[in-house]
């Protein structure tokens, strides 16, 4: 099958072509567009399905109401139709662990096991290419063996090391966290200031456990070849510590300094599509904006809003050095590479047929997804495909 007439979009370079589809992959390009039955594409982007490090949203399909709870299988469902019509042909489900969650609640051991047993299970019926994407907290000491057991039953596919303690990393200025407490359940300063003190007391560990849990994880992920990124590093010192742990990646971090040390320490930075796209971190921390002109920017992951990557990528691609081809680059290439993935991630014969096509007058719209080969969304703009 063809895709003509076509701006294919690159890791280096874009230009009017052609693609061909067989097998599940894709099978030959050309420049121009094609003679004889092909789908005309219209002059829209085609590009790479996106590649989603860090999605947060299975949760707020499971509960997308405070204690209002959906079944497991009608989530997994919704979020596959919302990534695919996102352009999202690779994601990775955000799920962790908390030490305050009860049973049964979000984040809890029974609930968060039971989320990843059905990914897992589901997998192969669902539309996209779901991974797992298993949030440790360092400072919860208990999930070590949970993690371990999923790790080596093969269900885990990245690991990152978080810590929400306040006072450092995402929530370093305390201030501002006790005011979105305050905003968000709806008491009084007072009322959010203990319980901001409470979080720093429940979750502060001594330096020297905290260190040999950070060692464990390392050596369990290096052993089982599992990629391993970073969370919310603040200074430099703390990127240095995550580079000597094998980490290669560092999520979102919320200092320009930091950022800058990534560069030092060959570490690719990842931010999230709603900061770039708004301007701003909705936490207070780093422009993903300012960290993309400053060059300390090399992966745009949906963070809670897959609708948010492509219309992201267009405002970045403004200012990139690259152009449109550079800013593509952060959510298909850049990812693949840095996730171990060597089948997907670029327009190149003999690669998964993993595809996606927006119209850029349209505020990055998504008309159309393959994945490995597979129409799995389908807006109506292109012309019509037999049978679908």
């Amino acid at each position: 099958m063809w895709l003509s007439n076509a701006t294919l979009v690159g890791p280096e370079t874009v230009f009017t072509g052609a693609l061909r589809i067989a097998d599940g992959r894709i099978e030959e390009i050309t420049e121009g567009p094609v003679e004889g039955e092909a789908i005309d594409c219209q002059g829209l982007l085609l590009t790479p399905g996106l590649i989603d490090m860090h999605g947060d949203m299975i949760e707020q399909e499971l509960e997308p109401r405070a204690q209002v709870h959906f079944p497991t299988e009608v989530a997994l469902n919704a979020l596959d139709h919302r990534l695919a019509a996102s352009g999202v042909t690779t994601a990775y489900a955000a799920v962790s662990f908390s030490a305050g969650a009860g049973k049964g609640q979000r984040r809890s051991f029974d609930h968060t096991s039971d989320v990843i047993r059905s990914l897992d299970a589901a997998r192969d019926r669902l539309k996209i290419d779901h991974r797992l994407h298993a949030r440790f907290d360092i400072t919860f000491q208990d999930a070590l063996a949970v993690v371990e057991a999923l790790i080596e039953d093969g269900t885990v596919d990245l690991v990152s090391l978080m810590d929400h303690t306040p006072g450092q990393g995402q929530y370093r200025d305390i201030e501002r966290f006790a005011s979105q407490l305050a905003y968000m359940r709806g008491i009084g300063k007072d009322e959010a200031d203990q319980l901001v003190a409470d979080k720093i007391s429940e979750r502060t560990k001594p330096a020297e456990v905290i260190a040999a849990t950070l060692q464990e994880i390392a050596a369990l992920c290096a052993r089982s070849g599992v990629p391993i990124a970073s969370h919310d590093d603040d200074t430099p010192e703390k990127v240095a510590l995550m580079a000597g742990l094998g980490v290669r990646i560092s999520e979102f971090p919320v200092t320009e300094a930091a950022a800058a040390a990534c560069r030092d320490h060959g570490l690719v930075t990842a931010m999230g599509a709603p900061n770039a796209l708004r301007g701003t971190s909705y936490s207070g921390n780093l422009s993903a904006r300012e960290a993309h002109a400053s060059g300390h920017l090399d992966i745009l992951a949906a963070d809670y809003h897959p609708a948010a990557l492509m219309p992201a990528l267009l405002i970045l691609c403004e200012t990139d050095l690259r152009g449109l081809a550079g800013a593509m680059a952060m959510a298909t290439d850049t990812p693949a590479r840095a996730l171990g993935l060597a089948d997907r991630g670029r327009l190149e014969p003999g690669l998964r047929a993993d595809l996606a096509v927006f119209d850029p007058e349209a505020s990055g719209r998504c008309v159309a997804t393959w994945s490995a080969g597979r129409l799995v969304h389908w807006d109506g703009t292109l012309r019509p495909i037999s049978g679908f």
